[in-house]
């Protein structure tokens, strides 16, 4: 098992920043991938960036060269650091965390970020 704790959410301006963070225990040592997807109302779940326990990442389209997703395996956290944010940026995120080998998934709770135009 795996337990996911974010934080970081909020409200803020069109052009500002945010940093989410997410804190990951329990079974850690099983963890290949973490990342932060979002669902807007209305709409899919969508994966926002993700990276791998190599460093290896990977972002959709909308966020590149926005959004910096990090990972500190000491403290088994990882980061999504926003900037520039946009209006269409508004969802509810949510941290996952993929534990080997049998490609399992676990969700954090979820953290509202709202950003005004």
């Amino acid at each position: 098992q795996v337990q996911l704790v974010e934080s970081g959410g909020g409200l803020v301006q069109a052009g500002g920043s945010l940093r989410l963070s997410c804190a990951a225990s329990g079974s850690i040592f099983r963890i290949n991938v973490m990342g932060w997807y979002r669902q807007a109302p209305g709409k899919q779940r969508e994966l926002v960036a993700d990276i791998t326990s190599g460093g290896i990442t990977s972002y959709a389209d909308s966020v590149k060269g926005r959004f910096t997703i990090s990972r500190d395996n000491a403290k088994n956290t990882v980061y999504l650091q926003m900037d520039s944010l946009k209006p269409e940026d508004t969802a509810v995120y949510y941290c996952n965390a993929r534990t080997m080998p049998y490609m399992r998934d676990y969700w954090g709770q979820g953290t509202q970020v709202t950003v005004s135009s």
